[in-house]
């Protein structure tokens, strides 16, 4: 019987190993794009990778034919959203660095967006795991793109296409 528990107890260690040496790249970088951190200096997102992951391991042997990627993704996605617009964590006072290239989108606009067109989530499952109407997210994710495909240009003085004249 004991041997039988230590068998079992190996033989998911190996299995969640390979499952997170495969699908831990992809998720730290959806987390990077959450958090709008540098891909070298995010912290943050190496947090919510490590939460992620800590969780779909302890739910291991309750997956039951899920698919373990998508309940990280979802941990992901919702450890996200709690911190970011609720305020009860470290995550939401954070700015983004303005070297990402989703700084200009406001952390629900980057939830959706990431979901939506980096990991491929349909509409209706992105609506239902935010708790959103799926009419709101295809607005958000059309907004966010729309922001993206064509960023607001600075303000100030123009200077471009004027000629010098020295005097």
């Amino acid at each position: 019987m004991r041997d039988r528990q230590v068998s079992r107890s190996a033989r998911r260690a190996r299995e969640f190993e390979a499952f997170a040496a495969g699908a831990a790249g992809r998720l730290l970088h959806a987390a990077t794009l959450l958090t709008a951190e540098a891909p070298h200096a995010n912290p943050r997102a190496r947090r919510l990778l490590t939460l992620a992951l800590a969780h779909t391991y302890a739910r291991w042997d309750r997956l039951h034919g899920e698919d373990p990627y998508d309940c990280a993704r979802q941990y992901l996605a919702t450890r996200f959203a709690r911190a970011t617009w609720h305020r009860y964590a470290a995550f939401g006072h954070a700015r983004p660095d303005p070297r990402s290239p989703l700084a200009a989108l406001t952390a629900q606009e980057r939830l959706i967006l990431v979901l939506r067109l980096y990991e491929g989530v349909a509409e209706e499952q992105a609506a239902a795991l935010l708790g959103l109407p799926r009419e709101r997210v295809h607005t958000i994710c059309d907004r966010a793109t729309a922001t993206l495909l064509h960023p607001a240009r600075p303000t100030g003085p123009r200077t471009a296409g004027r000629k010098v004249v020295p005097s």
